[in-house]
């Protein structure tokens, strides 16, 4: 779809502005649903709030909290994808995004929708594995507020959240959106 110079441009300016200037950004009077979302490696909360329509659809959604700028950005551009959704649409976007974070193969095998291909530009996470969890925590707080789960994280054991499977170990420090590493 786009050459890798092109696609680390949109990703810089995509995430730049949507991280400083957020879509959706603030409190849902009164939710239907919430969930909340922290990636323990790196520090990010996300709060995801949906209000609901008679057929299930999304009529509003919401987010807040605080975390670095992939996080931030990956939120707002989640709750402008999902508007309208329903849980079974939302659900498999939200895989898809998943797999383009983890993998070009993942992502090929389980592709964005054409409608959705502003979402391409966080595969340039995949080149920093730790930070797929931060891309990855909004659409697990979103997916968690659906089923009537209250919390969600990034850290699934046994799962492939970064490309390997978890082992257990802590972590010492995470990029920070600056490309300095923070201690955690």
């Amino acid at each position: 779809m786009f050459d890798n110079e092109t696609l680390q441009a949109l990703y810089r300016d995509t995430l730049l502005h949507h991280s400083r200037s957020p879509c959706n950004f603030g409190d849902l009077q009164p939710p239907c649903l919430e969930a909340q979302g922290h990636n323990p490696l790196c520090g990010d909360r996300i709060k995801v709030q949906i209000r609901l329509d008679d057929s299930g659809k999304i009529s509003a959604i919401g987010f807040g909290g605080s975390g670095c700028a992939i996080s931030m950005a990956s939120a707002s551009l989640m709750t402008q994808a999902v508007a309208q959704m329903d849980y079974s649409h939302a659900g498999r976007l939200a895989e898809a995004f998943r797999a383009l974070c983890h993998s070009a193969e993942r992502a090929e095998a389980t592709p964005l929708p054409s409608v959705h291909q502003d979402l391409e530009v966080f595969a340039g996470v995949r080149a920093f594995p730790m930070r797929v969890k931060c891309a990855t925590l909004p659409w697990h707080a979103l997916l968690a507020a659906f089923t009537g789960d209250k919390h969600a994280t990034s850290e699934e054991t046994g799962t492939e959240e970064t490309g390997t499977e978890e082992t257990g170990t802590e972590e010492t420090g995470t990029e920070k959106s600056d490309g300095a590493l923070a201690n955690v």
